[in-house]
């Protein structure tokens, strides 16, 4: 039988399949475009909030994440082939400081400062997607926004061991993902064609 932490891991990824489901569906179909630079983003920082997690202790909780950083990788090569290719100076901008915040979480000895430190990166992966769907809100797929929530919110009840490298991470992602989903549907509201008279 299962315990409470390993049925809502495997929830947490039945979440993360649904999301990824959906997001693959839409590119081969011509109607999400992905931004190969948010998704390198997540992809790297997901790889190391996973090995974080499983060196914490996280147990069934860093599954969600463990799927998540492999499709990442998957949307990246996507991405480069499907996905949006107006890729502005801010978009570049992005990209590097992602990147050299990196070597300042190698850096750091502090468990709870290695994670801020992630979650921040992760955070500001969200910019360039964020710059392409003000204008195109509906070449995200919203869904797979809200189902990603869902599966990091459904990965914090299924952590072992509760130590800010393993609960703060999902945390933020629940939030930002959360908070993708209502911008795309804010942003869809807001751009959709005005009835004739």
């Amino acid at each position: 039988m299962l315990n409470t932490g390993s049925l809502f891991g495997f929830l947490s990824v039945a979440m993360m399949v649904c999301s990824r489901a959906g997001y693959f569906t839409g590119i081969f179909r011509g109607r999400t475009r992905p931004h190969v630079f948010s998704w390198f983003i997540w992809g790297t920082i997901s790889s190391i909030g996973f090995a974080a997690q499983v060196a914490e202790g996280a147990g069934p909780g860093s599954w969600a994440r463990g799927f998540g950083s492999a499709t990442c990788y998957l949307l990246v090569v996507l991405s480069y082939f499907k996905g949006e290719k107006n890729i502005g100076l801010s978009d570049w901008v992005t990209l590097a400081v992602a990147l050299s915040a990196i070597p300042l979480w190698v850096v750091t000895k502090t468990p709870f400062w290695s994670v801020v430190i992630v979650c921040f990166i992760d955070t500001i992966g969200y910019l360039p997607t964020l710059r392409k769907s003000w204008a195109k809100p509906r070449e995200e797929q919203a869904v797979s926004y809200l189902f990603s929530c869902l599966g990091a919110a459904f990965s914090l009840v299924a952590i072992k061991q509760y130590t800010p490298s393993t609960w703060l991470y999902p945390l933020t992602l629940t939030f930002t993902n959360g908070g993708m989903w209502l911008f795309l549907h804010a942003r869809r509201r807001a751009t959709a064609p005005v009835p004739a008279h």
